[in-house]
């Protein structure tokens, strides 16, 4: 290994420990009370070092942003295209979807602080669209196939993965506690809701 990608590693790993710091502060304490300082003490790093990956907290939680958006994007993504049928696509990124948001339940139950991150909506938007490009196509070809719902994509993939993150939140604060059986009877619901018949 050179050294040059010893110290490109070196700061993909500092990068990685003050997101990482960031995003447990946000689900801790909220979005309006997290200061650089606190991060810098939670990620374990000086507080100028903070300054050499991003300008200020502004940017810092806009790359936080984008960095969830990614994470999200392989995990829920992550072999939906070796499943052989329309179905099991979405039931694969269903869950997918299931299974990280129980990995990552701060992610949950503080859900509204991490939607509140700063966006640069248009190029973020295009971004998003990209990351989670497999996820668009099943719900595209669904339409092209016939057996979706003519609706938005966005409409769709609402109807269709949205209840995940609600059961998910229930199951985490132990409202709801669903088995193998339940799972898969929401799963066919969810296939329903955007399913012609």
């Amino acid at each position: 290994m050179n050294v040059h990608s010893l110290v490109s590693s070196s700061s993909m790993d500092k990068r990685t420990q003050i997101f990482a710091a960031t995003e447990q502060l946000i689900a801790t304490r909220g979005l309006d009370k997290v200061s650089m300082h606190q991060v810098a003490t939670q990620a374990q790093v000086a507080a100028g070092t903070i300054y050499r990956y991003f300008n200020d907290k502004e940017d810092l939680l806009r790359q936080l942003s984008m960095h969830l958006m990614m994470q999200c994007a392989t995990h829920i993504q992550q072999g939906v295209k070796d499943e052989p049928t329309l179905k099991d696509q979405f039931e694969r990124l269903w869950r997918n979807t299931w299974t990280m948001m129980l990995q990552r339940d701060h992610l949950l139950l503080s859900r509204d602080q991490f939607d509140a991150l700063p966006r640069d909506d248009q190029s973020q938007t295009q971004q998003e669209r990209e990351a989670f490009s497999d996820l668009y196509q099943v719900f595209q070809e669904g339409k092209r196939q016939k057996r979706f719902k003519p609706l938005d994509d966005e409409v769709l993939i609402t109807l269709g993965l949205e209840p995940v993150f609600c059961l998910a939140r229930k199951q985490v604060r132990g409202v709801i506690t669903l088995d193998s059986y339940a799972i898969a009877d929401a799963i066919q619901a969810c296939w329903d809701a955007i399913s012609l018949h």
